[in-house]
């Protein structure tokens, strides 16, 4: 039996529905060439190709702008859809076969101020994987294989060992001490700060909002009632690092976004003589279960683990385990 899609005619050509999705999607033809990294000539010719074999207007300017017609617009959800399951599927077939491919979604902060300098280290030792890393605030959609690991901080006093996820395996890297950092002409400024309560009058640094200064207090016993605390939003840890570095305010940090900031004296603890440790929350890896034992994944989750373990040798509060898993690699 033959179907339709078997007959060449019953197709227009890939290019021409590629051009006219993304056309669109983003509401223009210039941006849509900048998109698909096309001349916006070429993606002008495409759109026109399509509408020359349905025989009918697919779009049309109205104040200056491209809209889609009645038809087109009818048109391009449909095709829509289609497309995206195209790259869902051609994503899952590349993620699924290609096993030195290592693509690996972050936090910023941990990316940036721990991941990155280290890197280089397990590219050496593993010249052969194919590395991809995303610095981002969301996590990716396993189901979609939109990566194959991934390292969120998650907030909480429970270990972080397992997921909610179906089909995703996890375990801790680390659970570390938070505490509050400025630059040492900041802390010179602040020389009335002796405890944690007087925090509260000095400048302080928050990434998306002010809950994690509000829980650091709460830990120290100091209540904030929802108190509306001083300082900008910077929105990432490793921005609000790199604000305290030049003397802007009090951030919150932990040894993982510190690298050697504290033994070098860009940044000092506050209060100074104030050595009581919190946790807030601990760094997880996670990644597809059916994944785990691809040998992208055992290798760098094992060299993750002794990065980890090497960084902050002999700090009790490190939440690793003390045994390395075997080190045979089982597909």
């Amino acid at each position: 039996m033959t179907r339709s899609s078997d007959n060449p005619k019953s197709l227009p050509p890939f290019a021409t529905m590629r051009a006219f999705e993304a056309v669109g999607r983003l509401c223009g033809v210039r941006r849509a060439a900048q998109a698909l990294k096309l001349d916006h000539a070429v993606v002008s010719r495409h759109v026109r190709t399509l509408e020359e074999w349905a025989g009918v207007r697919l779009i049309h300017r109205v104040d200056g702008k491209t809209v889609l017609t009645e038809e087109g617009a009818r048109y391009h959800a449909r095709i829509s859809t289609a497309l995206a399951e195209l790259n869902d599927a051609s994503n899952e077939l590349l993620l699924r076969n290609d096993e030195s491919s290592l693509s690996i979604c972050c936090v910023p902060g941990f990316a940036f101020e721990w991941l990155i300098p280290r890197l280089g280290a397990f590219q050496a030792a593993n010249p052969n994987v194919k590395l991809e890393l995303h610095a981002t605030d969301e996590g990716p959609d396993f189901s979609r294989y939109e990566a194959n690991v991934d390292i969120r901080y998650v907030p909480g006093d429970q270990p972080a060992t397992r997921t909610s996820v179906s089909g995703v395996r996890s375990f801790e890297i680390s659970r570390p001490p938070v505490f509050a950092v400025a630059s040492p002409e900041c802390a010179a400024r602040l020389s009335y700060v002796s405890t944690p309560a007087s925090l509260l009058d000095a400048p302080l640094l928050h990434e998306e909002n002010e809950s994690q200064w509000h829980l650091w207090f709460s830990e120290h016993g100091v209540a904030t009632n929802d108190l509306a605390l001083s300082g900008p939003r910077l929105w990432h840890a490793h921005m609000t690092l790199q604000a305290a570095r030049r003397g802007q305010g009090v951030a919150l940090a932990n040894p993982f976004l510190l690298g050697d900031d504290l033994n070098a004296g860009r940044l000092v603890r506050l209060p100074a003589d104030y050595d009581r440790e919190v946790t807030l929350g601990s760094y997880v890896f996670l990644a597809r279960a059916d994944q785990w034992q691809t040998p992208a994944v055992v290798r760098f989750r094992l060299w993750l683990k002794d990065a980890a373990i090497i960084s902050h040798l002999g700090r009790a509060t490190l939440a690793l385990r003390a045994t390395r898993e075997p080190t045979a690699i089982a597909v």
